[in-house]
C-alpha cells in the first residue's frame, strides 16, 4: 500500500524530509483495534516536531495523527464499529501513523464521523477537539453549562487548538472567551468563531482585559508557547486561577504564580491511549459529542487549507506551513 514517512530528521526544505512509500498493508486488527481506509489527514505541530527531533532507526517512520475514512475490519473484541461506517480520530504517537491508503487503531479512541462534513472537514478537527475538551473539561475542570461570570483567556485564538476551545466555550459553557490574535485577519477569525473579546499578544494583555471591564483571567488556556508567553500570562492571570499548558519545548517557573495560589494543569491528549487509561473511551464519547454538536450547527471545521491528494510533496507543504507559524486553523490532505 502506499504510505509517506520519513528516512531521517531533516528541515521540511530537504529533498527527503519526507518520502513516498509502498510498504505492506497492515494485518488483520487484533483485540479492539479497527482497520481504517484513510480518506483524508490533516497536519499539526506535533507531526512537525517528531519529524524534526525523533530520530526514525532504520527504517522510515510513517508520520500522521488526524484522520477521517471508513472502517474495512474490526477486531474480534471490538463492539462500537462495524464495516462501512465513517470515522474520525488523532490516532496515538507510539503507533504507526495516518499518513498511509490503511492504519490500525483502537475503537477507544475513535468517534463517528460528523454526517454534514466531508471528510477532509472532519479530518481537520479530532486532535485540537479532544486537546481543548479535555483541557477545559478534565484538566481545568470548568462544568459543561457552567463558567458563568469567569473570564477565560485564550493564548493562541486562531491557531488550530485555540479555533476549538473558542468554539467549545461558547458552544457547552457560560465562560466569557477572550481571545489573543495580533493580526486583523486572525482577531477576525476569532470573532467569527464565538470569541467575546479579542486582545493584542504583543501588547499589554492585562491593561486591555481591564479596558473591557475584566479583572484579570479566571482561567487561562495557552495554545502557544509557554516561555514565550508566560510572563504575560503570570501578569493577566486572576488571584487562584488556573492555567492549562499544552507545550514545553523551554522550562518557565511556577514560583512565578505562587503569590497568587494560581494552579498549573497539563493537557496531552496521547494520554489515555499512551498509558490505556481506564477511562480511555473517554475519547470515543467526547468524539461522538462533538460530532453531534458539528451536527447541530455549534462548532465547526477548522479546515482552511485543503492541499488535494496526498503524497510526499503534498505533505511536505502542509508541513511547511505549520512550521511558518502564520496558519490560521487547519491544514488538509484527502487520501491517495
Amino acid at each position: 500500500m502506499k504510505a509517506i514517512g520519513y528516512p531521517k530528521c531533516l528541515p521540511i526544505d530537504q529533498a527527503d524530509a519526507l518520502i513516498d512509500l509502498e510498504i505492506s498493508p497492515p494485518a488483520a486488527p487484533t483485540g479492539r483495534d479497527i482497520l481504517v481506509e484513510i480518506q483524508a489527514v490533516s497536519v499539526n505541530p506535533v507531526d512537525t516536531k517528531v519529524r524534526r527531533r525523533d530520530d526514525p532507526g532504520a527504517s522510515p517512520r510513517i508520520l500522521g495523527f488526524d484522520a477521517a475514512g471508513v472502517v474495512r475490519a474490526v477486531g474480534p473484541e471490538s463492539s462500537l464499529f462495524r464495516p462501512g461506517d465513517e470515522v474520525f480520530y488523532a490516532g496515538v504517537v507510539n503507533r504507526s501513523g495516518t499518513n498511509a491508503e490503511l492504519h490500525l487503531v483502537d475503537e477507544r479512541i475513535v468517534g463517528r464521523k460528523p454526517r454534514n462534513l466531508t471528510f477532509a472537514e472532519a479530518a481537520a478537527l479530532p486532535l485540537t477537539m479532544i486537546t481543548a475538551w479535555e483541557g477545559l473539561f478534565d484538566r481545568l475542570g470548568v462544568p459543561q453549562g457552567g463558567g458563568q461570570g469567569l473570564a477565560l483567556l485564550v493564548i493562541g485564538g486562531a491557531g488550530g487548538v485555540g479555533s476549538m476551545v473558542i468554539q467549545i466555550a461558547r458552544a457547552v459553557t457560560g465562560l466569557t472567551v477572550v481571545a489573543t490574535a495580533s493580526r486583523p485577519e486572525t482577531a477576525q477569525w476569532c470573532r467569527d468563531l464565538g470569541a467575546h473579546h479579542v486582545v493584542d499578544h504583543h501588547g499589554d494583555i492585562t491593561a486591555q482585559m481591564k479596558a473591557l471591564g475584566l479583572r484579570g483571567a479566571n482561567l487561562i488556556y495557552s495554545a502557544n508557547t509557554t516561555a514565550k508567553n508566560w510572563a504575560a500570562m503570570v501578569d493577566a492571570v486572576a488571584p487562584q486561577g488556573r492555567i492549562l499548558l499544552i507545550e514545553s519545548q523551554a522550562p518557565v517557573d511556577a514560583r512565578d504564580v505562587m503569590r497568587k495560589s494560581v494552579s498549573i494543569h497539563w493537557e496531552l491528549m496521547f494520554t489515555r491511549p499512551l498509558f490505556s487509561t481506564p477511562d480511555m473511551i473517554e475519547q470515543h464519547r467526547l468524539l461522538n459529542e462533538v460530532a453531534g454538536l458539528v451536527e447541530a450547527g455549534r462548532i465547526r471545521s477548522t479546515m482552511t487549507r485543503n492541499l488535494g491528494k496526498l503524497s510526499a510533496a503534498t505533505l511536505k507543504q502542509a508541513h511547511a506551513l505549520v512550521e511558518s507559524g502564520g496558519m490560521i486553523g487547519k491544514v488538509v490532505l484527502d487520501g491517495f
